[in-house]
């Protein structure tokens, strides 16, 4: 297998990571989120264009902390001034790419660092990657001057950030000042956590401490993971007329360098172990993102749920109340009296419900204007009822949101109504929506009183009368009430349900009273549902893909599986034998002797090596 699969799979990673957004302030959310984006911009710049051109050039990216004097080294380096060092921080802000004329074509585009726009000429712009030719740089070999990783400009820490993950090598440079600074090794920390090929300048360093502090920093590195890392150390020294440090100081890093531009094998070693390891970066640090992309998504829900929940509650609480008496006091009542007789008469109407049924079908014709009272009483309580229950769910609602941390950072963020209120247009909407269901009943009654065998009865009674009959019925519909409610609001259903059976008979009382019932809970559903969208709006910008986590998890899982195939057809044909064992006479330009290259690699004990280093610069 071939990096075929590989391409593929890292291209299917980089589209799973592109939609990520982790908004609520989750634990380890910021630092995924900001994961995601690096994984996303490492695959840009670096791992997917290199991939498809392994042979590019080598891309070696000098950086380090402030003052170190690495724009002074890359043109010590290269013979002549290509990039402005100075004495005012930050110094770099543009960073440098120098490279042989003929290497050009691989850096004019966007095939690495896509984000940054091409120049030949002398730039402040962080945005643009200016690109110098020099016609003595070996072939094979790129330089870029980055800014410094401790910049006091948040802007140049971030772009020496991707300069650096987009390199192939990357050259650290540390002065004997400030080697065991902190942010320094947060760098270099990154560049072993993702096996990256790096050589470490120790530059600047007092005459008097040469054997002191090369060996301390080698013993650093050692025990961090950069045991492989060749360690350069450059002594403080006078500069050239030019700004150029002495060719003695800096030939043992120039011949390094131009030994890795001269040899294939060893180039493409050096490209093979920066790209497998950013890649098996990539498949450590996707799973986390998973992880809080899930965590995002069980928060949303659990926010959707309490509002679920509080909405349910009220639409509970509506339906209970409407059917366990509660309705069926005050002015809903009294209105019902006033229709079917005297307060007085209902009160011994207990013994006289056969009577009674009689007399109102005697007396009542048409749709008498008590029969109306009863609606608009119905009306009235039903709408409080609703009203109370919303605003309660409103409440219930807001209340959970703020006992967690995200869910007051959505309610900081919400522009819309006040979500711990009703809705402005919530009465009206529950008046229109009793109106609906009174309307509901009628329909229903006027159906069922049609029939023939009733139809007497029905109109001796009225619609408006039996609808109101039927709503009382309704009020009572789970047989709640007890002890002194029996009395008068008792006999009232009592005589309700006589009336409607001796128009329609007892099971067509039942099945209108279920009718009705079910009617008027789906209407207050509907209410308390609309109430609910609120809710959802205030979420609605903050919601992800919910099969994002898996998606990354599989990319994740197939670039691993891809990783361990090879590289095979990525792979330029093998070197023969002659380019292999190119001379290490060549050199960068301005370089005026051959050093032995000394690598940590070739080593077993890192101090021993160091001391070696250091032997050969002084």
């Amino acid at each position: 297998m071939s990096s075929t699969r590989l391409m593929q799979a890292l291209t299917e990673l980089r589209e799973s990571l592109a939609p990520v957004r982790l908004p609520l302030p989750l634990p380890q959310a910021m630092e995924q989120a900001r994961s995601a984006r690096d994984m996303q911009r490492q695959l840009d710049d670096y791992i997917l264009p290199r991939l498809a051109t392994i042979e590019a050039p080598l891309l070696a990216v000098v950086g380090g902390s402030t003052g170190a004097g690495k724009s002074t080294l890359v043109n010590s380096l290269i013979g002549r001034i290509v990039t402005t060092p100075g004495v005012i921080r930050p110094t770099t802000k543009s960073p440098v790419l120098i490279c042989h004329p003929d290497d050009v074509k691989w850096f004019q585009d966007d095939r690495i660092l896509p984000g940054l726009v091409r120049s030949r000429s002398s730039s402040q712009d962080q945005n643009t990657l200016q690109i110098v030719e020099e016609p003595s740089l070996p072939q094979g070999l790129a330089i870029i001057d980055a800014p410094d990783v401790d910049s006091v400009v948040e802007q140049n820490r971030n772009l020496a950030a991707q300069l650096l993950q987009a390199a192939d090598l990357w050259v650290f440079v540390t002065s004997a000042a400030r080697y065991a600074d902190a942010v320094p090794w947060d760098f270099l920390k990154a560049a072993v956590d993702r096996a990256a090929a790096v050589a470490v300048v120790l530059d600047r360093i007092p005459p008097a401490a040469m054997n002191q502090v090369p060996p301390h920093l080698g013993k650093l590195m050692t025990e961090r993971g950069l045991a492989d890392s060749p360690l350069f150390a450059v002594p403080e020294t006078e500069t050239t007329a030019e700004g150029l440090l002495p060719d003695a100081a800096v030939s043992p890093i120039r011949t390094w360098l131009a030994t890795l531009a001269a040899d294939a094998a060893s180039r493409q070693r050096v490209v093979l172990q920066t790209l497998d390891g950013a890649i098996g970066a990539l498949v450590t640090k996707a799973p986390p993102v998973a992880d809080a992309v899930e965590a995002q998504a069980e928060a949303l829900a659990t926010l959707r749920d309490d509002v679920a929940k509080s909405y349910q509650e009220a639409v509970r609480q509506v339906s209970v109340q409407s059917a366990d008496g509660t309705l069926l006091r005050g002015e809903v009542l009294a209105r019902w009296q006033d229709f079917v007789g005297t307060g007085e008469f209902m009160k011994t109407m207990e013994q006289k419900i056969g009577w009674l049924r009689d007399r109102v079908f005697a007396t009542v014709k048409g749709t008498p204007p008590e029969a109306e009272g009863v609606k608009v009483a119905v009306e009235s309580g039903l709408e409080a009822l609703v009203r109370e229950q919303g605003e309660a769910a409103a409440e219930r609602a807001e209340s959970a949101w703020r006992a967690t941390a995200y869910g007051r950072d959505v309610l900081r963020n919400w522009s819309g109504e006040d979500l711990s209120r009703a809705s402005t247009g919530f009465s009206d909407e529950v008046a229109r929506a009793i109106r609906d269901w009174q309307g509901d009943v009628l329909e229903l009654v006027s159906a069922e009183g049609m029939d023939k065998r009733s139809k007497a009865r029905y109109l001796a009674l009225g619609v408006n009368g039996v609808s109101a009959a039927l709503m009382m019925v309704v009020f009572a519909h789970t047989g709640g009430l007890t002890g002194a409610e029996v009395g008068i609001a008792g006999g009232s259903v009592v005589l309700a349900q006589r009336v409607l059976e001796a128009v329609f008979g007892d099971d067509a009382v039942r099945k209108l009273a279920n009718q009705a019932k079910a009617s008027l809970d789906a209407r207050v559903e509907a209410v308390m549902g609309n109430e609910l969208k609120r809710y959802d709006d205030a979420l609605a910008s903050l919601a992800g893909d919910l099969d994002q986590a898996v998606r990354i998890r599989e990319a994740a899982e197939e670039v691993n599986f891809a990783r361990h195939e090879g590289y095979d057809d990525a792979l330029p044909a093998a070197p023969e034998q002659a380019a292999i064992e190119a001379p290490q006479t060549q050199a960068l330009p301005a370089a005026r002797e051959t050093v032995q290259l000394n690598t940590i690699t070739e080593a077993h004990d890192a101090e021993v090596v160091d001391a070696e280093i250091v032997q050969e610069n002084r």
